[in-house]
């Protein structure tokens, strides 16, 4: 499986963005799909999650009701919708697929995709 994460680029605070990533590749039996993010100095961290049969959402509590999640499995594409930026929303954007059932861990996931950059400006 090969992800390519695009949609990233210098927002002002207050503004959307949209981030795709796009899959190629072996994808059946990928149970779900997921965003982390990872700002500079700090680790790695669980933003949303998507069970790619069922459409079922996980979101980190502090994200919910800004961030949004989805997919289109007929372009075997996922999409995260990013409202209201705040300028601590700054980091390299990952998106990721897993074949297991514990979503939001980073360990639980198999493949990632190179990252795009969000830079929200105040």
């Amino acid at each position: 499986v090969q992800l390519v994460e695009s949609g990233g680029g210098l927002v002002q605070a207050g503004g959307p963005l949209r981030l795709s990533c796009a899959a190629s590749g072996r994808t059946a039996g990928n149970y779900a799909r997921g965003w982390f993010r990872q700002a500079p100095g700090k680790e790695r961290e669980f933003v949303a999650a998507i069970n790619w049969i069922y459409g079922i959402t996980y979101y980190v509590d502090f994200l919910k009701g800004r961030f949004t999640i989805s997919k289109d499995n007929a372009k075997n594409t996922l999409y995260l919708q990013m409202n209201s930026l705040k300028p601590e929303d700054t980091a390299v954007y990952y998106c990721a697929v897993t074949t297991g059932v514990r979503v939001t861990a980073r360990g639980e996931y198999d493949v990632w995709g190179q990252g795009t950059q969000v830079t929200v400006s105040s």
